[in-house]
């Protein structure tokens, strides 16, 4: 069914077909998103105290500001990852900053979390259905110093704390100018030793860079196993070897030139750490979400396979772990 709309989705612009499908998504029949739902008790995980009803999740940056994801995750998703959010509302970068490779079923972005605040996206999910999954991906606004990220980012904790399930640490976008220095094992450790100070109950979990070597991802870890609840893996990249065009375009790169280098960050990591791995990065088929799990990963999300996929990847990923 959806490949039968995508010709028409993909003739606008990427942006402005985002939010028309915002506003058509809740007018879909439930009848229609059930298609897309396997309940299995084969299925169900439990991880940082959480109990799962599938592994598969929708990744952050699809629902920034926590408007239409109940009706997301009608499709069949495990769990859902609304923002990226941060404490004051911001545009985020210029337009055009969404491109959509289609040969390469592939998404460049660098939207530079625009959304609308923290306080809008409370409003959003102070009555939500508390059956459904849901994380916040929450980072430090444009013009907040990495010294002071801290602060951005105890905020938001404390603040959606009573909204949300868990919270994840976004230091990795390539988005907003120095973020990733965070990821510099002093720097990351002081940032989580006073995101701790937030006595939160929820799980705290980390999403790192692709764009990294082995020695810095054994740092990262070494830096956070104790402060985190598990780790996300990954963010976007801004490697280009795997596409011909958009070689000087701006911003991180998703889909399917990403799925080798993340899955390899995925084993890697695995090699370090006990903690529950998300993955995440370049899974279009189900075959893509298992590669991912022989690697390490206990749970995934998508984002640019759902955009080119539609809800079918889903289910397909469900049936096949099943």
């Amino acid at each position: 069914m959806y490949n039968l709309i995508k010709p028409i989705l993909f003739s606008f612009d990427p942006e402005d077909i985002h939010k028309l499908s915002f506003k058509l998504i809740p007018y879909i029949p439930k009848k229609i998103k059930n298609l897309y739902k396997v309940e299995d008790q084969k299925l169900n995980r439990e991880f940082f105290g959480i109990k799962f009803p599938n592994p598969v999740g929708l990744a952050a940056g699809l629902d920034k500001d926590g408007t239409v994801f109940e009706h997301l995750s009608d499709f069949g998703f495990g769990f859902v990852e609304i923002g990226t959010v941060t404490p004051m509302k911001q545009k985020g970068n210029e337009k055009p900053r969404l491109y959509r490779l289609v040969k390469e079923n592939a998404l460049i972005n660098r939207m530079g979390f625009n959304n609308l605040g923290i306080y809008n996206l409370i409003n959003n999910i102070e009555n939500r259905n508390k059956d459904i999954i849901l994380g916040v991906n929450i980072a430090r606004n444009k013009f907040t110093s990495n010294k002071n990220a801290y602060i951005d980012y105890a905020y938001c904790i404390s603040k959606l704390e009573n909204y949300v399930d868990y919270f994840t640490i976004n230091i990795s976008s390539p988005n907003t100018p120095e973020l990733r220095e965070l990821q510099k094992p002093d720097d990351l450790r002081n940032l989580l030793l006073h995101i701790s100070d937030t006595m939160t109950e929820k799980p705290i979990l980390l999403k790192i860079s692709p764009d990294i070597n082995n020695r810095e991802l054994e740092d990262i870890v070494k830096a956070s196993e104790d402060l985190v609840n598990g780790y996300i893996a990954t963010n976007t990249t801004v490697d280009r070897d795997k596409i011909k065009g958009y070689k000087s375009c701006i911003g991180g790169l998703s889909g399917a030139p990403l799925r080798e280098k993340s899955t390899a960050v995925i084993y890697q990591l695995n090699k370090l750490t006990d903690l529950p791995i998300i993955g995440s990065g370049g899974i279009m088929s189900a075959e893509d979400a298992l590669e991912k799990m022989d690697a390490g990963a206990d749970l995934i999300q998508i984002y640019t396979g759902f955009i080119f996929k539609g809800p079918q990847l889903i289910k397909d990923i469900n049936k096949k772990l099943i």
